[in-house]
């Protein structure tokens, strides 16, 4: 390791770091948000149930590189627009937390959402204070598959130009130097564990009824 290399290029690896970070979590986020309601109409149909849910499953065998690339002429972006990979990474996302949020609402106990009912919830009230809830550390599990993977995936926009951890690999490669490709590694497996953790964390906050494993 040449650290007095990092030193110098300190300023820059924060800036990629932060745009990894930007990249990782927006389509996290968007795609929590595009999922839920997709989520929850293959929960409630087991007609369509199949259909979505396999759909999805489709959209997550896609290649993100190939998706990178096909992604601009369809947006009418750049092939350096940032978007396309919040795009995709978005699509990928609503893929994987689909099937998981179904499942997270198939587990809420049936008698549960009845006693919901009879209370006189709504359904979208038994949604948001009954079934989320209690489907939270499913959706938890899911979400921990998502930003990691969407973590290892942003590092793939670097071929095509696009600034974050990943840029370090391909600088690596061209100067035929290994500090900037270790840095990058450790950066990415630094940052998919703080990300772990923090959805662990927050699992843990939102659901304060499990029991809580006491060492001895």
């Amino acid at each position: 390791m040449n650290f007095e290399w990092l030193g110098r290029q300190s300023d820059r690896i924060a800036e990629l770091v932060g745009w990894h970070i930007l990249l990782s979590l927006v389509p996290l986020v968007v795609g929590v948000i595009v999922a839920l309601p997709i989520g929850w109409l293959a929960h409630r149909s087991r007609r369509i149930n199949p259909y979505v849910v396999g759909t999805a499953g489709l959209l997550y065998t896609i290649p993100s590189l190939a998706l990178f690339v096909l992604l601009p002429p369809i947006l009418g972006t750049k092939i350096l627009d940032p978007m396309n990979i919040i795009v995709a990474l978005t699509i990928y996302t609503v893929a994987l937390l689909v099937r998981v949020i179904a499942d997270a609402l198939d587990s809420v106990p049936h008698e549960t959402v009845l006693a919901a009912t009879a209370m006189g919830y709504r359904p979208y009230q038994t949604l948001l204070k009954v079934q989320l809830p209690v489907g939270v550390p499913v959706i938890c599990a899911g979400l921990r598959v998502a930003v990691v993977s969407n973590v290892s995936l942003v590092s793939l926009a670097a071929l095509l130009g696009i600034p974050q951890i990943g840029s370090l690999f391909t600088q690596g490669f061209q100067l035929r130097f290994y500090t900037p490709i270790i840095t990058g590694i450790a950066l990415c497996l630094l940052l998919a564990l703080i990300l772990d953790l923090l959805i662990v964390l927050a699992n843990r906050l939102l659901t304060p009824w499990t029991p809580k494993v006491v060492s001895s």
